[in-house]
C-alpha cells in the first residue's frame, strides 16, 4: 500500500553528504570517553537543520546532543524529551540520558516491574514455559509501541517508557484480581489508577519514581476495557500521541498473544476463529501483528489540525470481531472463568484478613520495600489494597495457604 508521509518531518532530512554549505559544530561532549590521543571517541558532528525551536550551545553533553537529534528528526506531532517535566524538579538532569530514557530505566529497575513475571496474563500461574505472563505481555506492548512510534517519527523513548509502566499496578490473577478488588475495596478501582499510584507513591519505599508528566499521563490513560479501540472522547486518551499509541499497542499485543495462548492450551481450535479475522488480519501471529501495525501507520495522520490514529475500516472491523470472540470463547470460557472464580476468593480472603490484622499488613509492606502504613495519610483499606495489588500470583497463593489451610502438627 502506498502512503504519503509528508506530515512526518518538520524539515527535509538529508544525509550529511548532501548538506554541503550548512554550518556544522564539532562537539566534544562533557564526560565523553577519550581515545589514546585524548579525543572524544564519539567525535560527534551535529548537523544544524532549519529547526526553530532547537537551541544549540558549544560543547553540549551527550544528552543535549541526543535532544538536538530529536528536534532534527522527529515529526512536528512528536513529543521531544525537552518538554519532559517531573512532579518534583531534580537538580541534575544527567549528562547522558534524556528524561524519557531515564523514566524507562527507573521503571525497569523497579520492584513492581520484576514482579510482573509472576502475574497472570490470561491463564493463572501457567506451568507451561511458553504461555504469556504479565511481564511478557508488557514486553510485547513495548516493542509494538516502539515499532509504531519509530515508523511515524514519534518519540520512541516516550512510547517505550509508557508501555513498560502501563501494567505495574495490575493485580495478581489478572482481571479476576481486579474484579475482586472492585467488589471488596472500591467500585472505582482500576489497574491503570493503581499503576500510576505505584510510580507516584509506592515504589522506592514510598518516594515513588518521580516520572515525567507525559509518561504518567500515558500510564493512567492506557486502559480501554471493552470500550472503543480508538476512543475519540476528549480526556479519555493520553495527551501525547505516543501515549495514545501505547493504548493501541496494548490491544494489538493482547489480541494476538491471547489468541496464540488460547490455541496452544486448546481452549479453542483454529476452526473456531472467525473467518474475517483470518482473511483481514492473517493466519499467523506475526502476520496479524504486522497487519495491525502497518495499517495503523498507513491510515493515521493529521485531520483539521489534529493528529488522528486510524486503523482503516477493514482491520478495525476484524479486530473488533476478534476481541468479542476472545471475550466470549476464551476469557469467559468455563476453563478460564472457573479458575478466576477461585482466584477472586483468594483476593477477597486476603483483603478481609488484612483489614482485621493491620500488623500483618505492615509486615507485608516491609517485605515489598514499600512505605509503611501511616493512618494520617491513608485509610487502612487503601494500604490493604496496595499490598494485595502488588502481590504476584504465587505469593498470594502461598500466603493464602499459610493463613487459611490447616498445617499438620505431627
Amino acid at each position: 500500500m502506498q502512503a504519503s508521509f509528508g506530515w512526518i518531518s518538520k524539515t527535509p532530512v538529508m544525509p550529511p553528504s548532501l548538506l554541503t554549505g550548512r554550518k556544522r559544530i564539532r562537539s566534544d561532549p562533557k564526560g565523553c570517553p577519550k581515545d589514546e590521543y585524548g579525543e572524544c571517541i564519539f567525535q560527534v558532528n551535529i548537523i544544524l537543520m532549519n529547526t526553530t525551536n532547537a537551541k544549540i550551545k558549544q560543547n553540549p553533553n551527550i544528552r543535549e546532543i541526543f535532544q538536538q537529534r530529536e528536534h532534527n528528526f522527529l515529526s512536528r506531532y512528536a513529543t521531544p524529551s525537552t518538554r519532559g517535566e517531573r512532579r518534583h524538579p531534580e537538580v541534575a538532569p544527567g549528562n547522558i540520558r534524556t528524561p524519557f530514557q531515564l523514566d524507562r530505566d527507573r521503571i525497569v529497575y523497579s520492584n513492581a516491574f520484576r514482579r510482573l513475571k509472576y502475574k497472570t496474563q490470561v491463564f493463572l500461574s501457567p506451568l507451561g514455559d511458553h504461555y504469556r505472563t504479565r511481564l511478557t505481555h508488557t514486553l510485547e506492548v513495548s516493542e509494538t509501541a516502539r515499532n509504531i512510534a519509530r515508523a511515524m517519527r514519534l518519540n520512541e523513548d516516550l512510547a517505550e517508557a509508557v508501555a513498560l509502566g502501563h501494567d505495574l499496578g495490575h493485580t495478581p490473577f489478572g482481571h479476576a484480581g481486579e474484579t475482586a478488588l472492585i467488589q471488596v475495596h472500591s467500585r472505582h478501582f482500576t489497574h491503570s489508577d493503581q499503576s500510576l499510584r505505584v510510580v507516584d507513591v509506592l515504589e522506592n519505599k514510598g518516594k515513588g519514581l518521580n516520572l515525567t508528566t507525559q509518561v504518567r499521563d500515558g500510564i493512567l490513560k492506557h486502559s480501554k476495557g471493552f470500550g472503543n479501540i480508538l476512543p475519540a472522547t476528549r480526556g479519555e486518551t493520553a495527551s501525547t500521541i505516543e501515549g495514545r499509541i501505547v493504548r493501541v499497542a496494548d490491544i494489538i499485543a493482547y489480541l494476538n498473544h491471547d489468541l496464540d495462548d488460547a490455541l496452544r492450551s486448546k481452549v479453542i481450535s483454529r476452526d473456531e476463529v472467525p473467518d474475517i479475522c483470518i482473511r483481514k488480519l492473517g493466519t499467523t501471529h506475526s502476520a496479524r501483528a504486522s497487519t495491525m501495525m502497518e495499517q495503523l501507520v498507513y491510515n493515521s495522520g493529521p485531520q483539521n489540525g489534529k493528529f488522528i490514529l486510524n486503523m482503516g475500516e477493514d482491520v478495525m472491523e476484524a479486530m473488533t470481531v476478534l476481541r468479542k470472540f476472545l471475550y466470549e470463547k476464551v476469557y469467559r470460557s468455563p476453563k478460564v472463568h472457573d479458575e478466576f472464580i477461585k482466584a477472586k476468593k483468594v483476593i477477597i480472603g486476603l483483603y478481609n484478613y488484612f483489614m482485621k490484622n493491620p500488623d500483618e499488613m505492615q509486615k507485608e509492606l516491609e517485605k515489598m520495600e514499600m512505605a509503611p502504613w501511616d493512618s494520617t495519610k491513608n485509610k487502612l483499606k487503601r494500604s490493604v489494597c496496595d499490598v494485595i495489588a502488588s502481590m504476584t500470583d504465587r505469593y498470594a497463593l502461598k500466603l493464602y495457604a499459610r493463613l487459611f489451610f490447616p498445617n499438620p502438627l505431627v
